[in-house]
């Protein structure tokens, strides 16, 4: 079967990331860093083992513990950061002073400060060593654009002493808080920029940096890096890290676009139910005969879960 799905951007700027979960040890552990350090408010199922972390309305990360779950393997492919996205400088500045005060007690530091030209970001490992960005956007009329709309992004000094004198003073992230992006280490770079955009319809947006990629839904930044820095070589396994992630489209008809794209080029989905758990389902040439639900998960060429979400 012909895939006819464009890979030139048929997810548009109405596209964006949802939640991304992870598999950890110990609940108790991390939630302290996500609640004290990040800013967000914090629910757990009512057997302990789930906790879904949010800003305001805006679910961001779910926790799901699993005490014997085994580290993440030194060769497996996985989370290289999930980055969070406040809405201002002073949401960011208080990510910063909240770091600073309450670090010790959360089990976590900061690891790094960057300005990449379209973005300022915090960066901090998570006492179970998830990579975490926190970050605001710059307006996109300062973002450095190329002649074909793509953008360049770098990597240089923070100047945290006048991101720390801009400071909001909040105790919690603000509404608007989201899931900016998700950055992936993954086996073969090529191999899955052309999943991102052939199959799930992103388009590239930077390919400046070795070794890495930076695909979007429309002309944002990036949703989804992918980058071999650590040369991975082994598909996820599992062991703690990230199980999936949401990619949330604007209508039904992007939602069925996306299937029969994926069904196009020989990925198998499954649906998935309200509470984020497979059903069963399929993604062969059958795919149409199956029912039609408002969300399904399809694995990426390295097993980490991408679930495409109507409507949630």
């Amino acid at each position: 079967m012909t895939n006819d799905f464009p890979s030139d951007g048929s997810l548009t700027d109405d596209a964006h990331l949802g939640r991304v979960a992870l598999r950890v040890g110990s609940l108790d552990r991390v939630v302290p860093f996500y609640r004290d350090v990040v800013g967000l408010a914090v629910e757990r199922d009512r057997d302990g083992s789930r906790a879904v972390l949010s800003a305001g309305e805006t679910p961001v990360v779910v926790l799901d513990e699993d005490p014997d779950a085994p580290e993440r393997g030194r060769r497996e492919a996985g989370l290289f950061h999930l980055a969070v996205r406040v809405p201002d400088r002073g949401a960011l500045g208080d990510v910063l002073s909240r770091a600073r005060t309450r670090a010790s007690d959360a089990d976590a530091t900061l690891s790094g400060a960057s300005d990449h030209l379209v973005s300022e970001a915090l960066y901090f490992r998570d006492p179970e060593g998830n990579g975490v960005e926190v970050y605001r956007d710059r307006p996109r009329e300062e973002w450095p654009w190329t002649d074909d709309r793509r953008v360049s992004m770098d990597t240089l000094p923070l100047d945290l002493g006048s991101l720390a004198d801009d400071a909001a003073g909040a105790d919690r992230a603000p509404a608007g808080t989201d899931l900016g992006h998700v950055h992936l280490e993954v086996t073969d770079v090529p191999r899955s920029r052309d999943f991102y955009v052939d199959a799930l319809g992103m388009r590239v947006r930077d390919e400046g940096y070795p070794g890495a990629a930076f695909v979007a839904a429309g002309e944002y930044h990036h949703h989804v890096g992918l980058n071999s820095w650590n040369t991975r070589s082994a598909p996820v396994g599992e062991g703690r890290g990230i199980e999936w992630f949401e990619v949330v489209v604007p209508d039904a008809a992007t939602l069925d676009a996306v299937r029969e794209s994926l069904t196009g080029g020989g990925h198998e989905f499954d649906a998935v139910d309200e509470d984020g758990f497979d059903e069963v389902g399929s993604g062969d040439d059958d795919a149409a005969d199956a029912p039609t639900t408002d969300s399904f998960v399809v694995s990426d060429p390295d097993g980490i879960g991408v679930r495409v979400v109507y409507s949630r």
